[in-house]
Order: structure tokens, then C-alpha cells, then sequence
């Protein structure tokens, strides 16, 4: 039995300690925001937040989540409150099919909880996930719209 929180939520699994982490998330909680993409790790599309950091779902084993955090895409709103990021994806209309997104958002959240005030750069170098459709401009602008917004609400 491997016990841990999702979206602070405690839960067990009971099952193959190997077992990819992203099918634990989607098949047995049914948390589905969490996209599988290429089985790698290299895409991003399950990207998942483990005591506050990003890591790809697909291939971290389950058995290695014993007595950790976990967050996935319907863990960060708080009381319906959207995150800087999320409502900056929507201002700027960052996904075209979507696929990717609730990983990229999950990356996006890490840089800005490491770097709070990103430049182009260090945006390229931490968004590893790849968007088929390619809306990296959107991305970016959006990241540096959620960097702003935070920047206003600390100093209110």
C-alpha cells in the first residue's frame, strides 16, 4: 500500500509499486487533466507537481510518491480562485487544440515559484514541454503577464 496526498487530498494505492504515476492519477482517482503524450518523459503533457516541483508523470513510479505531495491541473485553483497563470493562459488565449496545456501550466508554475520575474530566456530554458499547435509566443506572454499580476498582489 503506498499512501499519499493529491491535490491535498490523502489516498492509497494499492497495486504494482512500478506503476507509472500518471496511471494512477488518470485510472484509478479519474483526475484526467493530466494528458499522456509520448511515455518518455519528454513531452510534458503529464506533467504533475511533487512537493512543489514539476516532474513528468509518465515515467516516475508510483513507489516513489510514498508520504509525498502531489499536485495535478485540478489542484491549483484555490476556492475556485484561478492562479495567476491560469487566468493569464485565458486572457491570452494561449491553447489551440489544448492537449498539452495543463502540463505547461504546471511547468509555467514551477519557473514562476523558482523565478518571479523571468526574462525570455530563462522562460525558453525552463518550458521544456513541447505544444504541437506552437503557441510559445502565447506562452511566453502569458508567463510574464502572471509574473506582473504577482508582482501587483504581493505589494497589495
Amino acid at each position: 500500500m503506498i499512501s499519499f496526498k493529491i491535490n491535498n487530498q490523502p489516498v492509497s494505492f494499492k497495486g504494482d509499486p512500478k506503476t507509472p504515476t500518471l496511471w494512477v492519477i488518470r485510472d484509478e482517482l479519474k483526475l484526467t487533466g493530466t494528458k499522456f503524450g509520448c511515455g518518455i518523459g519528454q513531452c510534458g503533457a503529464c506533467s504533475i507537481h511533487i512537493n512543489g516541483k514539476v516532474v513528468r508523470s509518465c515515467v516516475t513510479p508510483i513507489e516513489s510518491l510514498a508520504e509525498q505531495n502531489i499536485t495535478t491541473i485540478e489542484g491549483l485553483a484555490k476556492d475556485g480562485q484561478l492562479t495567476p497563470i491560469q487566468q493569464a493562459w485565458i486572457k491570452h488565449d494561449v491553447p489551440q487544440c489544448g492537449y498539452c496545456q495543463a502540463g505547461q501550466i504546471m511547468a509555467a508554475t514551477d519557473l514562476l515559484n523558482q523565478n518571479s520575474n523571468p526574462s525570455d530566456d530563462d522562460i525558453v530554458q525552463a518550458m521544456s514541454n513541447i505544444c504541437r499547435c506552437g503557441t510559445y509566443v502565447r506562452i511566453k506572454k502569458a508567463i510574464h503577464e502572471a509574473a506582473d499580476a504577482m508582482h501587483e498582489g504581493a505589494g497589495s
